[in-house]
């Protein structure tokens, strides 16, 4: 479970709530069905125009991908891996990695390790994998896209539903007991329109972003790691290149323990 996400959407929800009761408003006047219609059925409708079958199939993955998160090594536990990898190679053999790779579950680094293992060449192992990650942000793209412009229609709709609800209160202006209350119930289509568009869809995209750029990175590493065990080389100077994908503070504690490791191996 991604809790940023849940505790975001319930920390929107609250913060309107709240503010809605502070300013005396009571919460049964977002109880508006024709305001929901026209917001999220005229959100979705928009939403289908602009994207073919394909990419909207792929909706529910979508929201799969903002609410949990990937079961990927994170950036360190990479370099332990690489470094303890280029250990064996460079003292059995690349199909010493083969034993390996039975305990790795990330196909993407699976692949380009077995590549590496049967021969290919540098350039073709980067060439493959590159395109790979190419694709990806493609695919990465086109469902944050969907977002984009979800949080681009909602506010607008929202005013389109105001404008709804106005052309039925000025209809019956002979009743001017409920013109108050009909006029308040227009811009409700409001509320629900910027509420959407700025709370829900447009962080979901920059959520969808934002994940797509951390998993780019990982597969970058990866794609270096491999390289360099392929090129025979030293677990060290694979560390150090490595660890530029660190932040500084990770990178200094990994230094720290690379060099209590290399004390702990002189002393004994």
């Amino acid at each position: 479970m991604d809790k940023t996400s849940l505790i975001g959407v319930v920390l929107g929800i609250a913060a309107v709530g709240a503010g809605m009761v502070l300013k005396g408003v009571s919460l049964s006047a977002l109880l508006n069905p024709a305001a929901i219609l026209v917001i999220i059925v005229g959100t979705a409708a928009s939403v289908i125009i602009a994207f073919p079958s394909s990419e909207i199939k792929r909706v529910p993955k979508l929201f799969g991908i903002i609410f949990t998160e990937k079961n990927m090594p994170t950036p360190k536990e990479l370099i332990v891996l690489f470094s303890e990898m280029a250990q064996l190679a460079r003292r059995e053999g690349l199909l010493a990695l083969e034993a390996e790779m039975e305990k790795i579950d990330e196909p993407f680094l699976k692949q380009g390790l077995l590549m590496a293992v049967d021969g290919q060449s540098a350039d073709y192992i980067r060439e493959v994998l590159h395109d790979e990650i190419d694709a990806m942000e493609e695919r990465h793209a086109a469902g944050a896209q969907i977002f984009t412009q979800a949080g681009t229609y909602a506010p607008t709709l929202g005013v389109l539903g105001a404008v709804i609800g106005l052309i039925a209160a000025l209809a019956n202006m002979d009743n001017t007991d409920e013109l108050g209350s009909a006029i308040s119930a227009a811009f409700v289509a409001t509320l629900f329109g910027i509420f959407t568009g700025y709370v829900l869809w447009h962080p979901f995209a920059n959520k969808l972003k934002r994940k797509s750029n951390e998993e780019v990175r990982l597969k970058e590493m990866m794609v270096e790691g491999i390289l360099s065990i392929l090129e025979g080389e030293a677990p060290r100077m694979i560390e150090q290149k490595l660890s530029s994908y660190l932040p500084k503070a990770q990178r200094k504690e990994l230094e720290s323990e690379s060099e209590s490791e290399v004390a702990s191996n002189v002393q004994a």
